[in-house]
C-alpha cells in the first residue's frame, strides 16, 4: 500500500501553490516523496512558502503571473529549464468575482474564466512535451482544480466562477481523451468549503459553514491532499477523465 500511493521520484507542478487548497496539495505531494515546484503570481509569498514547505521535502518556487498566455509560456520555460519531465501537472491557480446579475462586469467575466479555464488547458499543453516524456516510463497526470460550484448551483451570484468550473469540469473529459492516448491522465477535483483565501467564509465563519454541510465540518489540509495522493499516485492510474467530489456531502444536500 506504501507503494501504491507513493510520489517517489516524482515531479509535481502546483500553480497556485503558495497558499489555500495549491498549498494543501504541494504539502501532500511532498510528504509522498515528491520534488515539488509551486508557482503563484507573488513573487515574494511564492518563495516564503516554498522556503516552509521545503522542510518536508524538495520544494521550488518558479513566480508567475499565469492570467495570460503569456505568463503560462513564461512558466512553462522556467520549469523547462529545471526539468526534463513533468510527472504531475496540478492546475490550481484560480478567481473568484461576485456581483448581482444586472452589474456584473465584462472584467469580472474575463478575468476568472480566462484563469479558470483558459489557462489549465494552455498551460497543459505548453508542458505537454515534459508530460510526455515522463509518461514513457509511468502514467503523468494532470490534475484541474473545479469546484462544486460547476456541479451545483450555489446560490451567490458568482456567475463567471460557476461556468468556468463547470467548463473545467467537461474540459478535464474532453482533455482526458485526447492525452490517454499519450499515457497522461487527466482529472479533476471539485472541493467544497476548505479554509482559503478565495473561501473566507469557510475560513472565517467554519462553525457556522460547518452546519451546512453534512458532514459536520469544512474540509482539512489532509482531506484535500488525501484525495491529491490518491488521483497522483499509482492509485489512481485507472481514474480517467473523472471529476472526484471532496466536499462532505454539500453537492447531495443542495
Amino acid at each position: 500500500m506504501n507503494e501504491l500511493f507513493s510520489l517517489k521520484d516524482r515531479t509535481a507542478l502546483v500553480t497556485g501553490g503558495s497558499r489555500g487548497i495549491g498549498r494543501m496539495i504541494a504539502a501532500g505531494f511532498l510528504k509522498q516523496g515528491a520534488r515539488v515546484y509551486i508557482s503563484s503570481r507573488k513573487a515574494q509569498a511564492c518563495d516564503q512558502t516554498a522556503k516552509a514547505l521545503s522542510e518536508l521535502g524538495p520544494c521550488v518556487s518558479l513566480p508567475a503571473d499565469v492570467s495570460t498566455v503569456e505568463g503560462v509560456q513564461a512558466l512553462a520555460a522556467a520549469f523547462a529549464a529545471r526539468e526534463e519531465k513533468l510527472d504531475i501537472l496540478v492546475n490550481n491557480a484560480g478567481a473568484a468575482w461576485g456581483a448581482p446579475f444586472d452589474e456584473f462586469p465584462e472584467s469580472g467575466w474575463d478575468k476568472v474564466v480566462d484563469l479558470n479555464l483558459k489557462t489549465p488547458f494552455f498551460l497543459t499543453q505548453a508542458l505537454a512535451p515534459q508530460l510526455r516524456k515522463a509518461a514513457a516510463s509511468h502514467p503523468a497526470k494532470v490534475i484541474n482544480i473545479a469546484s462544486i460550484d460547476g456541479i451545483s448551483v450555489n446560490p451567490q451570484e458568482t456567475y463567471s466562477y460557476a461556468a468556468s468550473k463547470a467548463g473545467l469540469i467537461q474540459l478535464t473529459r474532453r482533455m482526458a481523451l485526447q492525452l490517454i492516448q499519450d499515457n497522461i491522465v487527466v482529472t479533476a477535483i471539485a472541493p467544497g468549503a476548505f479554509a482559503s483565501e478565495m473561501n473566507r467564509d469557510a475560513r472565517d465563519r467554519g462553525d457556522e459553514v460547518a452546519r451546512r454541510v453534512p458532514a459536520g465540518r469544512v474540509g482539512t489540509d489532509d482531506d484535500m491532499a488525501g484525495a491529491a495522493v490518491y488521483l497522483a499516485s499509482r492509485a489512481g492510474d485507472y481514474v480517467v477523465g473523472s471529476t472526484l467530489v471532496v466536499d462532505g456531502g454539500v453537492t447531495h444536500a443542495r
